[in-house]
């Protein structure tokens, strides 16, 4: 996957890059990253890529043209253009693994009060990582980026992606580590029985009962088998 992003701090990409996951990713072969500064295709000698709207208003508006540019220079047939933006669809796991199937991302950094209504005219999604502002795009871009980059073949095992929260809808199972016990909280004596199908069982129970205590919202989106139908009203029940 080829991924381009469209900025005016590149510099804040630097860290991001070359760390976790994506540092891998990278180091391996799977993901490309390419940073474009925005003002390196402003019109004016002063690099400016705001300017004020029509029609006034508070703040700046980012520029169409840069914009224009930037994304003609970038986008080929098999692009998809995103921008990252509150009034976007939300960012969620079923968003990321269709993002994860496309060969070449442009993702586009939005600042300031928004961009020129024209830029919209080349983007494929908007996107939104949460109901909330930023001051600027590039966190949300990192997020996106991080979302998707693991997801992608071969960057971090199978089992680790289908085992993930909300991969099928529901959130992960609580999981312990040594020490056995310590200050009186102990591991659930299940886990180290060594009986694989008991201890599948309790995780669809605490998976299901987790889901519905912290996110009952997932669960009205899941279409639920007769099975957990039956493991909730159970929850419900004691």
């Amino acid at each position: 996957m080829i991924i381009d992003i469209i900025t005016i701090f590149p510099e804040m990409f630097n860290d991001f890059l070359k760390t976790s996951i994506v540092k891998r990713a990278i180091e391996d072969g799977k993901v490309t990253v390419n940073l474009h500064d925005l003002r390196e295709y402003s019109h004016n000698k002063h690099r400016n890529i705001d300017d004020t709207p029509y029609g006034g208003g508070t703040g700046m508006l980012m520029a169409f043209p840069p914009f224009y540019d930037v994304i003609k220079k970038l986008k080929k047939e098999n692009s998809k253009v995103i921008y990252l933006s509150p009034q976007g669809k939300l960012l969620d796991q079923p968003l990321a693994f269709k993002l994860a199937e496309y060969d070449h991302l442009i993702l586009l950094c939005g600042h300031y009060e928004g961009i020129d209504e024209r830029v919209l005219n080349f983007v494929d999604l908007e996107i939104s990582i949460g109901d909330y502002i930023l001051t600027g795009g590039e966190l949300a871009v990192m997020v996106l980026v991080d979302a998707v980059t693991r997801l992608i073949p071969g960057v971090i095992t199978l089992e680790s992606v289908t085992e993930d929260s909300l991969t099928d809808g529901l959130l992960k199972y609580p999981q312990y580590t040594k020490p056995r016990t310590y200050k009186g909280f102990d591991v659930p004596e299940i886990l180290l029985s060594g009986h694989h199908e008991e201890i599948n069982k309790w995780r669809q129970r605490e998976s299901l009962k987790a889901t519905l205590k912290k996110r009952p919202d997932l669960l009205e989106k899941k279409t639920l088998t007769a099975a957990e139908l039956e493991i909730i009203k159970s929850i419900k029940d004691k």
